[in-house]
């Protein structure tokens, strides 16, 4: 019997340790806000959704067929979306993208009652604030369109082509850092998609691990 608790203390120690916590920044997704297994898949056509915009109306991906289509999940309580307005960084994309007749759609899936919810007027008024350029801000309360592409981080970034399939799923860079100034020397993985759908070229990346803050699905 003794010998028996003394193995079961064992194991529980081992687990602990082998157990990191998450960090104050939630780094990570929560068990009950990682999304299940993406239907959207790297090479295959992207899955067709309709969602409410913040601007008014619902707006579906199919309506945007024959252009590149970024889809970028957004928490404005996330020291990674943070890291990316502050410095200026998503914004500029934004700009520089859409000016260049790419739709750019910026998706909040936090639920009610959950770190980065907003209604529609305060998703207006947190794009003002930060100056962002995407084409529309869509509201994914339910969780579903999240779900639906696998977006467990925010930011989780997608690029669509012009033919509707998926190009691009994962980080928009290379350094998962929350500090602003690491946006820098990164590697953007979706400047990189981007420009090279339009020089009709393959993509060299085409799926990476995205980092950020868990998705805060509703429980």
């Amino acid at each position: 019997m003794i010998k028996t608790l003394a193995l079961t203390a064992a194991a529980v120690i081992g687990l602990a340790l082998a157990t990191p916590a998450l960090a104050e920044t939630d780094t990570a997704p929560a068990a009950n806000n990682t999304a299940p297994a993406a239907h959207a898949t790297v090479g295959e056509k992207a899955p067709d959704f309709t969602l409410p915009a913040a601007d008014g109306g619902d707006k579906s991906l199919s309506s945007f067929a024959g252009k590149i289509v970024v889809l970028e999940w957004h928490n404005k309580g996330c020291p990674f979306v943070k890291k990316h307005y502050e410095s200026g960084n998503m914004q500029a994309l934004q700009k520089e993208f859409t000016a260049k007749d790419v739709v750019w759609l910026t998706v909040n899936s936090s639920a009610p009652g959950k770190q980065g919810h907003e209604s529609a007027a305060d998703a207006l008024a947190t794009a003002k604030s930060d100056g962002a350029a995407s084409t529309h801000v869509l509201l994914d309360e339910k969780g579903e369109v999240g779900k639906l592409y696998g977006a467990t981080t925010t930011p989780a970034m997608y690029v669509i082509d012009k033919d509707g399939k998926l190009a691009y799923a994962g980080a928009i860079d290379d350094n998962a850092s929350p500090d602003p100034e690491a946006v820098k020397d990164a590697k953007n993985y979706v400047r990189a998609a981007i420009e090279a759908l339009q020089a009709g070229k393959p993509v060299e990346v085409s799926s990476t691990k995205s980092y950020g803050c868990g998705v805060k699905y509703a429980d």
